[in-house]
């Protein structure tokens, strides 16, 4: 192996490379303030954060790339076409919460889960519910600024 590339903490048993980029102080520092690992967020705060993101972004690929991209309703359908995508992620999300968070206590008690673990049960479906609502008021507020303002 060259000299920028090493194991994981120097265990070859680790599936994980070292590498210039992905330990350098820069990229912990960018991964750190993510909405899903930065410190002190309740987990609906966290939903509600990642939610607006995506909803934001999700309306334009409709509007532009949608059937009726030429048409006057672009923006109204648009904006449906995305919050059924949120609608149809929301579900997504609720199912893996379901299906992952029903044996809670046998992950608590693992001692090998403990540090990978992000969420409870509740914890998930608050983190779900803010991602909701997040996602459809970014959705939404594109939606307002592409109709009525530009």
């Amino acid at each position: 192996m060259s000299d920028f590339i090493q194991p994981y903490n120097n265990d070859r048993s680790v599936g994980l490379l070292s590498t210039p980029i992905n330990t350098s102080t820069a990229t912990k520092t960018f991964l750190s303030n993510l909405p899903l690992y930065r410190k002190g967020l309740s987990p609906l705060l966290r939903g509600l954060e990642v939610g607006m993101a995506h909803g934001y972004f999700l309306v334009g690929p409709f509007i532009k790339l949608g059937p009726l991209r030429n048409s006057e309703y672009a923006t109204i359908i648009g904006f449906i076409s995305a919050t059924g995508l949120i609608l149809i992620l929301t579900l997504a999300m609720i199912i893996y919460g379901f299906v992952t968070y029903q044996n809670e206590q046998k992950l608590k008690n693992d001692p090998r889960l403990q540090e990978t673990i992000l969420f409870t049960r509740n914890d998930w479906n608050q983190f779900t519910s803010g991602f909701f609502i997040g996602s459809t008021g970014g959705a939404g507020f594109v939606f307002i600024l592409l109709r009525f303002i530009f």
